[in-house]
């Protein structure tokens, strides 16, 4: 999920009762001399942010994906003579708009974005076109239907922690994840097969950084990729796939998965996959011809929407970028996966971000504010259902690598819930470390939703945000350092190991940054369910058939404990 989509669209429209105005857009930036640079395509110069920090955005990583480059492998960027000026985000690749993002200023759903949209945005402290820092590339999220890089300015990380950070894009939705067996038999390269083309994108861009970070005083052989949500649902697919092999050296995942389906289902012959690519070929046409002449409206048009969003099937196990298996399996062996220093968390209340807009457990008042219908309830459902992303994305996996012999596994847990309140909303109760929350304080910039800032993140709370914030970006870049996350002066963080050992992160007010230790199960989640006071038969019922869907092969072992 990005970054604000939920909670910018609820607080968005609380603020906008409340008389508050939306941000203004910051005037364009200014060509810098001392940023410029020459790379293989060409030269270009880029600005300097307020903190000092050189930033290149939209610098191009491969060539425009329409026409016959669509559902390809991505093609190598074009080179440009002259001085070319990096100072504007590069349009999103192609996405509807949802009622979760309307201070964009675009109205729900609507088409925006534009098929050349490979680029990426580099952020490098001053004078490091001479050194060799350590390279963080960025991932968004957004269920890899919606986002792009302008969401994520990294300067503050990049300048704070003397490292190097690239944001990159990807393409989405229908034309990023596509399994269609004429696109297949119609292959170019070896590569054009997959049905993972957003992955590929992310594969070619961290190619390009291999190729050309030098320029900017990056270490191309020190490179860690880290994500949120879909967007750690992607490191995910790169620790997996051999062709990102030696491509990174270390990897973060922050509320992450590690599902995946099969080419079979995702095209369609097996599975009840809704937005299957046979299905949607068929509505396009059917031929490649037919596929790659279509207008991006018509695809988009061609899939099923459920809360706005498009369905689809995503990372798909192609036997190209991924084998023909469950992702998840792999991580079971170390010669299965890219086994590099890794580092897994959640949040610890991350449904919570989802429920709030659920009607059978809030309610609007007065059109705006969110209460809970029951908070006990409420608080209950997020729970169970946060436990099992912690067990499926946490707990699982690391257990797996850690029994495989991989020991450079970490793990933490983001404890901050300390949003105000805004009249009848309270978002201590209602968010709590919801979902994406923690992206500001790895990013150390604390603006990115607007008006609703002053909501989730107040002067009262601005100190203590600021000191886990710094402490936070110190962890993660000491981990991007040397592959080891800890920073000085700060609490160890030790390996998961046998002890199921995690990093709580939260400030001092709640018990501060320490080690807690306890491994989290389906089995754990089923007892306590079981023998909870605050929730009904039925809804216990309901909340079992929820964690179902993280462990469908769990199913009828979870429905049979809790629905019976």
């Amino acid at each position: 999920m990005r970054i604000h989509s939920i909670i910018l669209g609820v607080l968005a429209a609380a603020l906008t009762i409340g008389g508050c105005a939306q941000e203004k857009e910051a005037p364009p930036p200014s060509a810098a001399p001392e940023t410029a640079r020459t790379i293989a395509q060409g030269s270009l110069v880029g600005f300097v942010e307020e903190n000092g920090a050189h930033v290149w955005r939209g610098v191009p990583f491969a060539a425009s994906t329409a026409g016959p480059n669509r559902w390809r492998a991505p093609r190598p960027a074009p080179s440009w003579s002259g001085e070319r000026a990096m100072l504007s985000f590069a349009e999103r690749c192609p996405q509807l708009t949802n009622g979760f993002n309307p201070v964009e200023g675009v109205e729900p759903g609507a088409l925006v974005g534009s098929e050349d949209c490979l680029a990426l945005d580099i952020y490098a402290p001053p004078n490091a076109e001479s050194r060799a820092l350590p390279v963080m590339v960025w991932i968004h999220g957004g269920s890899n239907v919606s986002g792009g890089a302008d969401l994520y300015p990294a300067h503050r990380l990049a300048k704070n922690e003397d490292v190097i950070v690239v944001v990159v894009q990807y393409r989405l939705g229908p034309l990023g994840w596509f399994a269609y067996g004429a696109l297949r038999e119609s292959a170019q390269t070896p590569r054009d097969k997959s049905a993972n083309f957003g992955t590929l994108d992310l594969i070619a861009s961290l190619e390009w950084v291999r190729d050309n970070i030098a320029v900017f005083g990056g270490d191309p052989g020190n490179v860690t990729i880290f994500g949120e949500s879909a967007g750690g649902h992607n490191v995910v697919s790169l620790l997996a796939t051999p062709l990102a092999s030696d491509l990174f050296h270390r990897a973060i995942i922050q509320s992450g998965s590690f599902a995946s389906v099969s080419l079979s289902d995702a095209e369609g012959a097996t599975g009840d996959e809704i937005g299957a690519g046979s299905v949607i070929a068929a509505k396009l046409g059917g031929s490649v011809e037919a596929l790659q002449s279509a207008r991006v409206k018509d695809v988009f048009d061609a899939y099923p929407l459920q809360g706005g969003f498009i369905e689809l099937p995503r990372i798909i196990e192609d036997g190209v970028v991924l084998p023909s298996a469950p992702m998840r399996d792999a991580f079971a062996s170390t010669g299965r996966f890219n086994a590099v220093p890794i580092i897994t968390g959640v949040n610890r209340d991350e449904m919570k971000l989802f429920y709030l807009l659920d009607d059978r457990l809030t309610k609007r008042v007065l059109g705006a504010f969110f209460v809970a219908r029951d908070q006990a309830l409420y608080d209950a459902a997020a729970e169970y259902s946060s436990r099992m992303w912690r067990v499926r994305s946490v707990d699982e996996p690391a257990r797996a690598m850690a029994d495989a012999g991989h020991e450079a596994v970490y793990a933490y847990r983001f404890d901050w819930d300390e949003g105000g309140r805004f009249f009848l909303m309270d978002l201590a109760k209602m968010l709590g470390a919801a979902h994406a929350v923690e992206i500001p304080f790895v990013l150390n910039r604390f603006s990115l939703l607007g008006d609703a800032d002053r909501v989730l993140f107040t002067k009262k709370t601005e100190a203590s945000r600021q000191q886990l914030s710094r402490a936070m970006g110190a962890y993660w870049a000491a981990f991007a350092r040397d592959g080891a996350p800890n920073a000085s002066g700060a609490p160890d963080w030790p390996h998961y190991g046998a002890d199921a050992r995690l990093l709580r992160l939260d400030t001092e007010s709640d018990g501060g940054i320490e080690v807690i230790e306890g491994e989290d199960t389906v089995e754990a989640i089923i007892a306590d369910l079981k023998g909870d006071a605050r929730v009904t038969a039925e809804e216990r019922c309901e909340i079992a058939d929820g964690l179902a869907g993280w462990a469908p092969e769990r199913r009828d072992e979870i429905n049979s404990a809790l629905c019976s």
